[in-house]
């Protein structure tokens, strides 16, 4: 489970339009006071489009 992927929605047409998401992700994790994702990737699909996926950071008990 530690390689659990969320994937963001949506798809889009640039990778600039994927990383202002990136940026949107990580923003609204520092909002809500939440942990910032432990990662986060741009990658593009079969079909040339751009999504966005992150995986959170796991606690520890």
């Amino acid at each position: 489970m530690a390689n659990d992927w969320v994937y963001f929605a949506g798809l889009y047409d640039s990778k600039f339009e994927a990383y202002c998401a990136v940026m949107w992700v990580e923003a609204d994790e520092r909002i809500r006071g939440t942990a910032a994702p432990e990662e986060v990737q741009v990658y593009q699909t079969r079909k040339g489009k751009y999504g966005v996926r992150f995986r959170r950071r796991r606690a520890f008990a």
